[in-house]
């Protein structure tokens, strides 16, 4: 992609209603425009990593043994009186009538929804267990949005929603979930600590909010020490193996570690010092066991081995793929911009033209563009005329992985220069070496769990 021809709307200040690094970075670097309260655009910039985070929730969902669909995102309120939940749920809930008078809403979240779409088509427990997921654009209409996509209005959420025949096989689709969560964040570069959690408006008595450790988030969180180190499940986890399952999730659930709603101060005061961790967190997901909550009042049976109805036991899981996105940013910025994980950035090398117009330096940029093209990289090759330390900045600011750097005294001796946005080590090197070796870190970047 020649950014001549992209549309890259870079700020050179920052704006003044951003207060988090998130929004700031974001506004700032082409990822977003705000539309009203709560409510964002994303440029083509910002879409490229949000597409880039709702490919790693599929494999791992897919992984799971989930299945996806979309369901529509306006609903029925007659579905959310047979929950009892049209009432209750609050201003946070966008209530709207169509042109023949019926009340309906913009979905917040689809517990409803799917309880209906299940007891219309399954009717034997040979049809479960069942996980049915989407991503899908919700809204709650926030009192008082803000921090960007941090807490908007209208936002991303992949969420799940489990259905078993018993409580001990719901607890294995949840325990399935929370493995996935696991690696799913560990993709993205994250280190994601599963915390016990207050259910909310959504129900139910077991839930465990998925948290990083950011110095801007959003509230305080605690936890042992050792939950930094532990390691992800691997690719070739067993999602169908119930005990080993079980194990991994007791594991990560055996030491202390609470939201500020749920903290124990006795508890974490029984750790010893130097294993106590307190700090602020970032909420990236969220995962829910409520048994029949729904399903009850909305009469989802299914036949059981005995051919007597059984009502089914379910759970919900969600990501917000929006929220992810900014966390990521607060997790990974410097100075300078935002540093992207390989596995989400929008480009994984920045191709920087020195002099665009010099015969021998374009041939260089031509051809290496299509070298790391043919080798399935994602290139920008910043083909501006402007001054080397503008484009250096706004490579910065965007957050490429790898800047590719050719100017026309390399040109002459044979050499490319090399920089890490992670790190700014620089290497020179002769141009068939820096595709080689670009290749080789890119593709092992991608492959972070």
């Amino acid at each position: 992609m020649r950014l001549s021809r992209y549309f890259l709307p870079v700020l050179k200040e920052t704006p003044k209603e951003a207060e988090i690094i998130s929004h700031q970075l974001m506004l700032r670097a082409g990822l977003i425009r705000q539309e009203s309260a709560g409510i964002y655009a994303w440029l083509p910039l910002g879409l490229r990593v949000l597409n880039k985070v709702n490919t790693i929730i599929r494999e791992e969902q897919n992984r799971s043994g989930a299945v996806e669909l979309l369901m529509p995102t306006i609903q029925s309120a007659d579905l959310w009186r047979e929950s009892g939940r049209y009432d209750a749920y609050g201003k946070e809930m966008l209530r709207i009538r169509d042109r023949h008078e019926r009340d309906m809403l913009f979905g917040p979240t689809n517990e409803e929804m799917i309880t209906g779409i299940f007891r219309t088509y399954a009717k034997s427990y040979r049809d479960l267990p069942l996980n049915l997921y989407h991503i899908q654009w919700k809204f709650r209409d926030e009192v008082r949005p803000r921090f960007g996509v941090m807490r908007s209005r209208e936002f991303l959420m992949k969420d799940a929603y489990s259905f078993d025949l018993s409580k001990e096989a719901a607890r294995h689709s949840y325990n399935k979930m929370f493995v996935a969560y696991l690696r799913t964040f560990a993709r993205f570069g994250l280190k994601a600590i599963p915390m016990r959690a207050d259910t909310g408006p959504i129900g139910g008595d077991l839930s465990h909010e998925f948290i990083i450790l950011a110095e801007t988030g959003e509230s305080e969180v605690f936890c042992h020490k050792d939950y930094l180190a532990f390691p992800v499940p691997s690719s070739d986890t067993d999602f169908d193996d119930v005990a080993n399952l079980q194990a991994t999730v007791d594991r990560w659930t055996s030491l202390y570690a609470a939201t500020s709603e749920m903290h124990d101060p006795g508890a974490y005061d029984a750790l010893t010092a130097d294993a106590r961790v307190s700090a602020r967190g970032i909420e990236v997901g969220h995962i829910f066991y409520f048994g029949t909550k729904y399903s009850e009042p909305m009469k989802a049976t299914v036949q059981g081995p005995d051919g007597k109805p059984v009502t089914v036991h379910m759970g919900s899981y969600g990501i917000g793929p929006t929220r992810v996105v900014a966390a990521l940013i607060e997790a990974s910025h410097d100075k300078d911009g935002i540093v992207w994980p390989v596995s989400v950035a929008p480009f994984e090398v920045a191709l920087v033209n020195l002099k665009p117009g010099d015969a021998d330096t374009d041939r260089v940029v031509d051809d290496l563009e299509q070298r790391l093209e043919a080798a399935g990289i994602e290139v920008l090759v910043d083909d501006r005329d402007d001054r080397p330390g503008a484009k250096f900045a706004s490579m910065d600011l965007i957050g490429v992985p790898y800047q590719l750097i050719v100017g026309p005294k390399g040109v002459k001796a044979g050499e490319v220069e090399i920089k890490s946005r992670r790190d700014g080590v620089r290497r020179t090197l002769a141009p068939d070496d820096a595709v080689a070796a670009l290749a080789a870190e890119v593709i092992a970047g991608r492959k972070l769990a």
